[in-house]
C-alpha cells in the first residue's frame, strides 16, 4: 500500500459498509468505518467488534477458497478501521471518498449527510449506497452537491464485480470520472445510469424474478426446475453475453416475434415489446446478421467475435464441469 492511495470512508458500520471497507482494504486502502448513531460506549464497541468479525469471516472465506492466505488476510483486516461518536469528525476531515450506507430512510439520509458535510473537506466525494433513492432526490441534502452520486453496490459487495453510478443533475462530470476510475482501481467494473428508479440491475432482474414467481404460482414448473433453468439457461449465456448483446446475437426479429406471440398466447400486456424493438425491425436493425441493431457490427471481424465468444461459454462448461468429449 502506498501513501498516495485514496483514504476511504464507510458512514454506517452495517452490512454495506463492512463489504465496502473489505473490498477497499482487500486492495491495499485503508478503510474507516464510521457510526455516527448516538451510543455509550460499550455498544460502540460491541458494534466495532461485531464488524471486524464479520468482515474477517468474509476474509476466512475467502482463505478457504484459496484466494489468500493467513497473513495477507490478517494484513487485509488491520487496514480496517473503525471510529463512533465524538472521533468520527476527526476521521471525516480525513476522507477523500465516503461512501454513505445508513438506514433506507429520507431522515436518516438526511442527518447523515448533514453530519458529514460539516465535517469532510471540500475536495471529498461523497457516494450514497441507496439501492432505492434517486441521486437527484439526495443531492439537495449535500453542502457541494457537484461532488455527489449514488454508487450502488451489488451484495455481496466484495465479491460481485459490478458497480453502479448514478450522478444527480447537480453532479460534476469530473466526480463520475474520479469515482469510476477509483473503483476500476480496485478491479470493481463500474457503469453509469441516470437517475432513475431502480438503476440498471434491480430494475432488469425484479422483473425476471417476478416472472419466476409467477411460473412457480402458475404450476409450470417446480421451484427445482426453474432455478435449474434460469442457472444453466439465462444465467450461463448471461455471463458471456449482455442483454442488448444477446438479442443482437440472436436476432431482433425473434425477440420481436416471440414478444408478440407471447402477448396474444397468454393475454399479459408485459410481454409486449417496447417501441425500440418494433422501431429497430422497421429500420432493419436486427443485429448482427444484418449488420447492425443494438450494436454496430460494421467494421467488425464478426467470426473472430463470435470464436471469442464461443470460447467464453466453453470456459464455462469447464468451469461447470460439464464439457463432454465428442463420443
Amino acid at each position: 500500500m502506498t501513501d498516495s492511495k485514496e483514504t476511504i470512508g464507510a458512514l454506517g458500520a452495517g452490512r454495506m459498509g463492512r463489504g465496502i471497507a473489505l473490498v477497499f482494504a482487500y486492495a491495499g486502502y485503508r478503510c474507516t468505518l464510521i457510526d455516527i448513531k448516538p451510543r455509550d460506549a460499550a455498544a460502540a464497541g460491541k458494534l466495532r467488534q461485531d464488524a471486524l468479525v464479520d468482515i474477517d469471516a468474509n476474509l476466512l472465506a475467502l482463505e478457504q477458497a484459496g484466494v489468500l492466505n493467513q497473513a495477507q488476510r490478517a494484513t487485509i483486516l488491520g487496514r480496517v478501521g473503525f471510529v463512533a461518536g465524538d472521533a468520527a469528525p476527526a476521521a471525516l476531515a480525513t476522507i477523500d471518498v465516503l461512501f454513505e450506507g445508513v438506514p433506507e430512510t429520507i431522515d436518516a439520509k438526511r442527518a447523515a449527510f448533514a453530519f458529514a458535510g460539516a465535517h469532510l473537506r471540500p475536495d471529498a466525494i461523497v457516494a450514497s449506497t441507496t439501492s432505492t433513492m434517486l441521486s437527484n432526490d439526495l443531492a439537495p441534502f449535500l453542502v457541494r452537491p457537484e461532488r455527489f452520486l449514488n454508487a450502488h453496490w451489488l451484495n455481496p459487495a466484495f465479491i460481485v464485480p459490478l458497480v453502479e453510478l448514478s450522478p444527480a443533475d447537480a453532479t460534476a462530470p469530473a466526480t463520475v470520472a474520479r469515482l469510476k476510475a477509483l473503483l476500476e482501481a480496485i478491479g470493481k467494473v463500474p457503469v453509469v445510469c441516470k437517475a432513475s428508479p431502480g438503476f440498471i440491475v434491480p430494475r432488469i432482474q425484479a422483473l425476471a424474478m417476478n416472472e419466476a414467481a409467477r411460473l412457480v404460482e402458475e404450476g409450470v414448473a417446480s421451484v427445482e426446475d426453474i432455478d435449474k433453468a434460469t442457472r444453466y439457461g439465462l444465467g450461463f449465456r448471461f455471463a458471456v453475453l449482455g442483454v442488448l448483446e444477446f438479442i443482437d446475437w440472436g436476432g431482433g426479429d425473434i425477440l420481436y416475434y416471440a414478444s408478440r406471440y407471447l402477448a396474444r398466447a397468454t393475454g399479459e400486456g408485459r410481454y409486449a415489446a417496447p417501441a425500440i424493438v418494433d422501431r429497430n425491425m422497421r429500420e432493419g436493425r436486427t443485429g448482427m446478421r444484418a449488420g447492425r441493431g443494438f450494436y454496430d457490427f460494421a467494421g467488425m471481424d464478426r467470426d473472430a467475435y463470435q470464436r471469442e465468444r464461443l470460447a467464453r461459454f466453453v470456459g464455462l462448461l469447464r468451469h461447470l464441469d460439464l464439457l463432454r468429449g465428442p463420443a
